[in-house]
């Protein structure tokens, strides 16, 4: 069996979220606190809340859009394709063809965890000195993820649920962040929506810093 760092995040997520939703004190020592860490240096929480989830459709939900994104990146294989309506995209070489078996994976991992540590810095700062405030979940690593696979390959089609057609990706990741920014603005959602544009940041600049040819890249193929 090949490793797959991929589904190995996926599967310790999993058996870690099953755990704390049955288990309500771990869900607390998990959690990203702002004031916790703030007032007890408990730092760890900048990690821990990705590997928790708020519900079996939160978890679901995260690791199937982890999955098919990650994979996608991972081990896509370059080149001309039919887009499913007809219609032609361009790919690039995943990351393992791209940098090598370890490289991409290790790639990835600094994608991931990177990405979810960076999308906790404005919730943090917005909130370290409110007592009430609590979130979890991997959604800002998944925004991560989502963000550098739209950069690096812009062409290709993400097909949401209850849309029967696909949405070039340069289309879908615009409208993600006004949705986003619009809620965040919004406001009592319950949701950490600037987690999510912040971990779709981090995606962007994360793929632009390893590979400065991706960006002239986005801009040929779109315009």
């Amino acid at each position: 069996m090949v490793f797959n760092v991929l589904i190995l995040i996926i599967v310790i997520t999993v058996l870690i979220s099953f755990s704390a939703l049955n288990n309500k004190d771990l869900l607390y020592r998990f959690m990203f606190i702002p004031t916790r860490v703030q007032e007890s240096g408990e730092k760890y929480r900048f990690f821990s809340h990705m590997f928790i989830h708020a519900d079996y459709g939160h978890l679901i939900f995260n690791m199937l859009s982890l999955y098919f994104l990650g994979s996608f990146m991972l081990n896509m294989e370059g080149g001309t394709y039919l887009d499913g309506s007809g219609g032609i995209i361009e790919v690039q070489d995943g990351w393992i063809q791209k940098y090598g078996f370890w490289g991409g994976q290790a790639l990835f991992v600094a994608l991931y965890f990177a990405g979810g540590l960076f999308a906790t810095l404005l919730p943090y700062a917005r909130n370290k000195n409110n007592p009430g405030y609590m979130s979890l979940g991997a959604s800002g690593a998944v925004s991560a993820v989502i963000f550098a696979a739209i950069l690096w390959n812009p062409t290709m089609k993400l097909h949401l649920l209850f849309i029967p057609i696909g949405i070039p990706a340069y289309i879908f990741g615009p409208l993600y962040i006004a949705y986003e920014i619009y809620m965040d603005k919004r406001g009592n959602t319950g949701i950490a929506h600037d987690a999510h544009i912040g971990g779709a940041i981090f995606g962007i600049l994360f793929v632009l810093f390893t590979n400065i040819d991706a960006g002239k890249r986005f801009i040929d193929l779109i315009f």
